[in-house]
């Protein structure tokens, strides 16, 4: 079986093929640098872009499949959450290929699909924890099967990604932060200034960013003469070492509860675009080696938004005998457990 995925809810216009046999035949991302003037991303922006990219995108990820339209089983989109303009844009793409050629269209939470990408790679059994981690979102969930999540916890202001790039723009980085503060910290001392830890000794699993958000900005502030580049190393180290020691604080108290709930459970995965950074994947093996668990991650390129996982998304669903019809609406928010409080 061939799935097509279509990802547009952000600043990258994806596509690409998966067959059932998890051979990713093709994957196509326009990552969108219209957004590197303005230090963060532009909604209509990105949905301008979108538009005028996602035919050719499309396009060019059923050329190097080596497949048409008609050979495919389903098609699939991301239909959120995130940016409307863009989430619309690759839903309506989508339905329209799903419409013209009588294949079923399958609506993807962006979530979800974060969430499922390391299976296709790798042969991981549910139950599984989940550390999603993004830009835009930092949630930590149970997932047990193909459309069932049970939230542990979340942030309750800024999501670890956000917090990257708005330090990365303290710094004067450039953008996205992520990468570039990972850059950086790799000549830094993450020693050299205490930052706070947030949330560190709280019971439950939500997570926290802003505090320490601001304390880098008021740290910026105290210096009396401009930041040289070992200064900037300095921050990037501390203020990392700071993030990871807070998400794997968070992730111990979730483990105890997994372990607890599904003692058949083996594995702790990480999804989303901050799972790309090293240090972070370093610290989770590190953290599941302890815990008697085994560690799984996307591989780097499939960590941040990218039309490989909304295809294999749509075909774990597509398996599962969950489709959608064609007046699906675009949502700017979806929650994968939608029985979470917050």
């Amino acid at each position: 079986m061939l799935v097509l995925g279509i990802e547009s809810s952000c600043d990258e216009t994806a596509a690409a093929v998966v067959s059932d046999d998890k051979t990713l035949l093709s994957s196509v991302v326009y990552s969108q640098a219209e957004h590197k003037a303005f230090g963060g991303v532009v909604p209509e922006v990105a949905a301008r872009a979108h538009l005028d990219k996602v035919d050719f995108i499309v396009a060019q990820a059923m050329q190097k499949a080596g497949v048409t339209f008609k050979d495919l089983d389903a098609v699939a989109a991301s239909g959120g959450p995130g940016l409307i303009g863009g989430v619309i844009v690759g839903v309506m793409t989508a339905k329209a290929i799903a419409a013209v050629h009588k294949k079923p269209f399958i609506a993807v939470n962006h979530l979800e699909a974060h969430a499922l990408t390391a299976r296709l790679n790798n042969d991981i059994a549910f139950p599984y924890l989940l550390l999603l981690t993004s830009g835009g979102h930092c949630q930590i969930l149970t997932v047990e099967a193909v459309g069932k999540y049970k939230r542990l916890g979340a942030t309750i202001d800024d999501a670890a990604g956000e917090a990257f790039d708005k330090v990365a723009k303290m710094l004067d980085l450039g953008y996205p932060g992520g990468p570039l503060i990972e850059q950086y910290a790799l000549n830094g001392n993450d020693k050299r200034f205490d930052l706070p830890r947030p949330m560190i000794g709280k019971a439950g699993c939500d997570m926290s960013f802003s505090g320490l958000k601001t304390a880098v900005r008021r740290l910026i502030e105290e210096f009396e003469k401009p930041l040289t580049q070992q200064d900037k190393a300095d921050i990037c180290a501390c203020f990392q070492t700071a993030v990871l020691e807070s998400l794997c604080a968070r992730l111990k108290n979730a483990v105890r509860i997994f372990q607890k709930d599904h003692p058949t459970g083996k594995s702790l995965v990480a999804g989303g675009g901050v799972a790309a950074n090293t240090a972070l994947r370093t610290a989770l093996n590190a953290l599941a080696v302890k815990k008697k668990l085994t560690f799984y991650a996307p591989p780097l390129n499939l960590c941040t938004d990218n039309g490989a996982m909304v295809a294999w998304a749509g075909m774990e669903r597509f398996k599962a005998g969950l489709t959608d019809s064609l007046d699906f609406s675009p949502r700017p928010r979806w929650p994968l457990d939608p029985t979470a409080k917050r």
